[in-house]
């Protein structure tokens, strides 16, 4: 138990959200935290699978004509590095937002805390896992599981291959840090969503590992101890969206985390206004 247990905290169970809505609630939990209101933990799928690109992502990486065929969502964080396929069934993501005042100042000390929940959650999936040991190089820059591991936020399990990526970012005055779980794996997927064809599904596979592969645990199994890990680092009591939280972030879906402008050009259109 941390001493964040001692503020209002809010548990969202898992839901399942497009891609550009995902983005957009969390954008709204961070404002919500920020404005006096509770933290958020929540649990979330995508629907349908999602390609969502890194911050700083060159939209020519992307096979846009794949996605389509596809139907691959394509939406843009506002986190850095590579883009995560989400795929509906085998990826289970989970976010935590609160105020920036109330965590640690520093950037790493912030990955540990939030990261808690995480290596509790995969402990009771039957998993051994904890932080990379080292920051094996670049196999394909586009793909953010298979870029430069770094040991502050990539979890592994215990034979080095990756599990888990986690980023945060500030938005006001929030930290909002998400995360990707890697319950079953579709490496020909995972890597059809990219424009260059320079890693094979076996490279893949030598790099990254599922929760289903580890320890068989089920995916119904995996979001429970998630969930239960989560209300337990911080005490947080089952909640939901309010009204005005989710007419926002609908609106925030369309206009920013939707539109071209963004996903493509990283132009927030909401900015503008």
């Amino acid at each position: 138990m941390t001493n964040l247990a001692a503020e209002e905290w809010r548990l969202v169970r898992e839901e399942s959200w497009s891609g550009p809505m995902n983005m957009a609630l969390d954008e709204i939990a961070a404002e919500t935290a920020a404005a006096g209101g509770p933290r958020t933990v929540r649990v979330y799928r995508w629907e349908p699978s999602t390609l969502s690109l890194g911050y700083h992502q060159d939209p020519a990486t992307i096979d846009w004509a794949y996605c389509d065929r596809e139907g691959v969502t394509v939406t843009r964080r506002q986190t850095g590095g590579g883009a995560i396929y989400h795929d509906n069934r085998g990826d289970i993501s989970y976010s935590v937002t609160a105020p920036a005042a109330a965590v640690p100042g520093d950037l790493m000390e912030t990955y540990r805390l939030f990261c808690e929940p995480l290596l509790d959650a995969l402990d009771g999936m039957g998993v051994e896992a904890g932080y990379a040991q080292d920051e094996k190089p670049a196999v394909h820059q586009p793909a953010c599981y298979l870029r430069k591991r770094h040991p502050a936020h990539d979890v592994v399990a215990d034979d080095g291959r990756k599990l888990s990526g986690n980023a945060q970012y500030r938005q006001r005055d929030a930290v909002i840090q998400h995360g990707s779980l890697t319950h079953t794996s579709r490496p020909e997927r995972h890597l059809a969503v990219f424009a260059t064809e320079d890693v094979t599904p076996a490279e893949f596979e030598a790099r990254v590992t599922s929760v289903h592969e580890q320890s068989g645990c089920g995916r119904e199994r995996a979001v429970s101890e998630l969930t239960d890990a989560l209300a337990a680092w911080c005490d947080a009591v089952e909640g939901d969206w309010t009204a005005d939280e989710l007419s926002r972030a609908r609106e925030r879906a369309e206009k920013k985390y939707g539109a071209d402008e963004w996903v493509r050009d990283r132009t927030d259109p909401t900015s503008l206004n």
